[in-house]
């Protein structure tokens, strides 16, 4: 479904019975909601009602002019809930949709009844200098997010994931593709900018942090300094994942994610 935000168009979509508690999930950069593919049924099985929310310039979303920011983005989530009536919500997000959710925390609390963050970053993800600028002159050349998906790629699965599950692999390397440049670029900016570690210890939303332990774009430190700022917050960690143990190990991250809301029903 498209909702007019205005600036732009946001694709969503909401499975589920109407009385059900809701759960938001929000994917990374350069992915779309597909990417929760493997958690949406067990979802439903167990009761819940599911939101996926494309970010700006991903999946079905439009994508307006820059810059963006990450309370922008967070913006954007809250727009959509207006729009269904839906006053609160559990949200579940992935690397920047991490950072959103962290962002929702800070800025509307209120609207969360708990927080489930997901291989992201208090603050900038690490990496050289020249990291963002060379990404972004090889999208603008192309005019197009292809010419880094096989390199993402490798930052997201290890090497055991794709002989096993060869299609899944083609279907997440062509979300990253298919990626709009404006809405990569912008979500890109929005990353560089971040940085909530002072806010975060004010944070009061109950909040689950977990992480590949191989990730290399979010790496555990990261992850593991979020929980410890949030008070009361848990971490776990998923061994032989890298960026996406939601797709590489997905019965196990499907038992974390019912797990933690069935306690927060």
């Amino acid at each position: 479904m498209l909702f007019d935000a205005g600036s732009h168009r946001i694709h969503f979509d909401l499975l589920g019975p109407d009385e059900a508690p809701v759960v938001c999930l929000a994917h990374s950069l350069s992915s779309d909601s597909g990417i929760w593919a493997e958690q949406v049924p067990p979802l439903l099985a167990a009761g819940w009602r599911v939101l996926r929310v494309d970010m700006r310039g991903h999946g079905g979303s439009e994508a307006p002019a820059g810059p963006y920011t990450m309370a922008i983005l967070a913006g954007d989530v809250i727009a959509v809930l207006d729009f269904l009536g839906i006053e609160k919500m559990h949200f579940v997000g992935l690397s920047i949709g991490g950072m959103i959710g962290q962002q929702l925390a800070l800025d509307h609390a209120a609207r969360l009844h708990s927080l489930m963050l997901t291989g992201t970053s208090p603050k900038a993800v690490p990496g050289p200098p020249q990291m963002w600028p060379e990404r972004f002159a090889a999208i603008r050349e192309a005019g197009s997010v292809a010419p880094i998906a096989d390199a993402t790629m490798l930052r997201w699965f290890t090497e055991a994931f794709r002989p096993a599950h060869e299609n899944r692999w083609q279907q997440v390397h062509s979300m990253i593709a298919n990626t709009s440049p404006e809405g990569y670029i912008g979500g890109a900016e929005a990353i560089i900018h971040f940085d909530v570690l002072d806010h975060l210890p004010t944070v009061r939303t109950e909040t689950l942090v977990v992480c590949g332990d191989d990730d290399p774009g979010t790496p555990a430190d990261g992850n593991r300094k979020i929980a410890a700022l949030i008070p009361g917050a848990r971490y776990q960690e998923i061994a032989r994942a890298r960026h996406i143990p939601m797709v590489e190990h997905p019965e196990l991250f499907s038992r974390i994610l019912l797990d933690w809301l069935e306690g927060r029903r």
